[in-house]
């Protein structure tokens, strides 16, 4: 037999074909077969491209951590800390309700300003107050914030960016030019006009509704709406660019040309893509909304006493850094956590 036909052994005997290609996967590593599986899967959507890179961030998982922790103990932590058995009030000459002794708008003024002890975790502020239950009360009414004008941020963004950038022409014209003149006007300019012409009308009108109007935290719509008319311009910015570029796409050419509707185009093609941009976009401006909130609070335009927040605990405590300095340190501490942890969070993303 000629040397250029030379048979192999595999190609005489199906077995032996059968045994090495066994041989070869025995050979691979695990990690080698999950890399092949990988390889003959679909291709990852954005969502699970932006899950990938933040559990790759240690530092941003750590984040996830600790803010997790912090909305844990905002909306449980006052309820839990609220049956702890309160001690004997000289004031009141007997006993008080735990309930009572730990809320956060509770006055005790033969206790001001107080450390640390067994029955005030976090100490008293100038009022008798207790502490924790006050920064916990703050960091819910700052949380709560913060998610609503996200919520009407995002909405908002994802309605007029999309609608700009997929139809473009006249429609984009329109948009673009009214996104400009709100992003034009300064912020907290406008935050602080709002706050102070509505607020009495807010502390007058709003104060019977239950949660909005309790204790102070009338004001509290008011400045998240405020806050969120501020922010949306800048996502309907980065959502419009996106969509700029995703309409160009071979897939959403497919799909106009398989007759599919612009509406069917943008709720299964287009939003879906724009995952990352708007959670990346969000977590960043829960950020500047909280410290917005808390710059609200320390001129005394945002939430009023016996309301708390973490601004207002700030504005409260000013005048005590020398004397009482952990009544400031604590939510200022607080407020430099939560912005440290949410840039992580979305440079992780």
């Amino acid at each position: 037999m000629p040397p250029d036909s030379v048979v192999s052994p595999l190609q005489l005997d199906p077995d032996l074909t059968v045994l090495a290609e066994n041989d070869l996967a025995t050979a691979l590593s695990e990690n080698e077969l999950k890399e092949l599986a990988e390889k003959k899967e679909k291709p990852a959507t954005p969502l699970q491209d932006s899950l990938r890179r933040l559990r790759r961030d240690k530092r941003a998982m750590a984040s996830v951590g600790v803010i997790g922790f912090l909305v844990l103990l905002a909306i449980f932590g006052p309820f839990i800390y609220q049956h702890i058995g309160g001690p004997y009030d000289s004031a009141l000459n007997g006993t008080i309700s735990p309930q009572v002794y730990h809320s956060y708008y509770h006055q005790e003024l033969d206790r001001q300003d107080e450390g640390p002890s067994a029955q005030y975790w976090l100490g008293t502020d100038d009022l008798g107050r207790d502490l924790l239950a006050r920064l916990m009360q703050g960091l819910l009414i700052s949380i709560s914030i913060a998610v609503l004008v996200e919520v009407v941020d995002i909405a908002l963004g994802i309605l007029i960016g999309v609608l700009a950038g997929f139809h473009g022409g006249w429609i984009d014209q329109v948009l673009a030019r009214f996104t400009d003149i709100i992003f034009a006007f300064p912020g907290l300019l406008f935050i602080i006009l709002v706050a102070g012409i509505f607020g009495a009308w807010a502390d007058t009108h709003l104060s019977s509704i239950p949660i909005i109007g309790a204790n102070g935290n009338a004001r509290l719509l008011l400045v998240s709406l405020a806050l969120a008319f501020v922010a949306w311009p800048l996502m309907a910015r980065y959502v419009r660019g996106q969509t700029l570029q995703l309409k160009e796409q071979q897939f959403i050419e497919a799909a106009r040309t398989a007759g599919t509707s612009d509406t069917r185009i943008i709720l299964r093609h287009i939003v879906p893509n724009l995952f990352s941009i708007v959670v990346v976009a969000a977590t960043l401006n829960m950020v500047n909304t909280i410290v917005a909130e808390a710059g609200i609070s320390l001129l005394g335009l945002g939430v009023q006493t016996p309301g708390s927040s973490i601004g207002l605990m700030i504005s409260q405590a000013q005048n005590l850094v020398s004397s009482h300095p952990w009544e400031i340190l604590l939510p200022a501490g607080v407020l430099a956590i939560i912005v440290l942890c949410f840039s992580f969070f979305g440079d992780g993303l």
